[in-house]
């Protein structure tokens, strides 16, 4: 029996929960967002902040995101919607795949930075709570593509090839092809664990653990979009998201050596609200242990010796009082 040498392609973009259809690109942007939140919170809470406030502010922070993220696909493949022989309604069918990432970063940060100002947070603190869970959700949103059939690259005979299977209309040419969704996948979780990784050695603070992430995850961007093959603008030779990643790391990298000469370490309180409510700042060294637990412990022991103290008092006085009664009160002789 011949072994299978390529990846096959899923007949159809469509997953039913029971006899309700769910498209799987928006299946994987939806798991995703899940991802993001729960583990952002994760390490929200583990550096001193309340439990459910990244949710809050992710409410927020995903519609704009999500936006932005097809407004960037819209304007940037204009073409596809506002040409001859093309529907402009489209450009609103989101499910049918298009988000530039790009732009879901830049406005969700705007969304993100609305939610932090109404709660009194720090921008730069959330953004680095969720760099690595928002690394985790692109990882999975990729695979959105591979239902789609989308986004692949150059043809290749490699045991890990992607079949595409042919569509005129959706200009697709059946064959095998390298599966840059998977390749950028792959790339995020590892850029996850590497912000993962830094922030817990060297204690990332004031927004450069999401500085990592974005250097980390433009270049890989850079040599996976080289290697794609679907219509894209050209500058110079190379593709505009190419010219886009290099600016973007750039960007990155000087924020990163900027933010550490003027802030160095990382901030003691993230949420004062939570502090206020009785939670220590955090300390830690783990960025995803739990912070605060140390003065809970101190503070367990100081009412256990408190208690102590008062039950001993009261049993000395009660003792000291009988003692007074007795003397004072005549025997009675039976």
């Amino acid at each position: 029996m011949d072994l299978l040498a390529y990846i096959p392609s899923p007949s159809s973009g469509v997953i039913y929960l029971g006899p309700v259809p769910l498209r799987g690109y928006a299946f994987c942007i939806i798991i995703g967002v899940f991802v993001a939140v729960w583990y952002g919170g994760r390490r929200w809470v583990a550096r001193g902040g309340r439990v459910g406030t990244v949710a809050d502010i992710a409410v927020w922070a995903v519609p704009f995101g999500l936006v932005g993220g097809r407004l960037y696909h819209v304007i940037t493949d204009y073409e596809l919607y506002f040409t001859d022989g093309r529907d402009w309604v489209d450009a609103f069918k989101i499910w049918q795949g298009g988000l530039g990432i790009w732009g879901a970063i830049a406005l969700g940060a705007l969304g993100a930075w609305i939610g932090c100002r109404r709660r009194g947070i720090p921008l730069p603190a959330y953004a680095d709570a969720i760099a690595p869970g928002i690394a985790f959700a692109q990882a999975i949103g990729r695979w959105g593509n591979w239902f789609n059939q989308e986004l692949y690259g150059k043809a290749t005979t490699l045991p890990w090839a992607l079949k595409i299977d042919g569509d005129a209309d959706a200009g697709r040419v059946a064959g095998t092809y390298h599966p840059t969704f998977l390749y950028e996948s792959l790339w995020c979780v590892g850029v996850a664990v590497l912000v993962i990784w830094a922030d817990r050695r060297f204690k990332l603070g004031h927004g450069r653990a999401f500085a990592l992430y974005v250097a980390a995850y433009t270049v890989g961007r850079f040599w996976i979009e080289y290697l794609r093959v679907d219509d894209a603008h050209h500058v110079l030779g190379l593709r505009l998201n190419n010219w886009t990643s290099v600016v973007v790391f750039l960007a990155a990298v000087a924020y990163l050596v900027v933010s550490a000469k003027r802030a160095p370490g990382r901030e003691e309180v993230v949420e004062p609200a939570a502090v206020e409510d009785g939670a220590a700042p955090a300390t830690g060294t783990s960025g995803d242990a739990p912070a605060g637990s140390a003065a809970k412990n101190d503070g367990a022991v100081k009412s256990d010796g408190a208690a102590e103290s008062d039950g001993a008092a009261e049993s000395g006085g009660a003792d000291e009082a009988g003692a007074v009664a007795a003397e004072a009160e005549p025997t009675k002789n039976p």
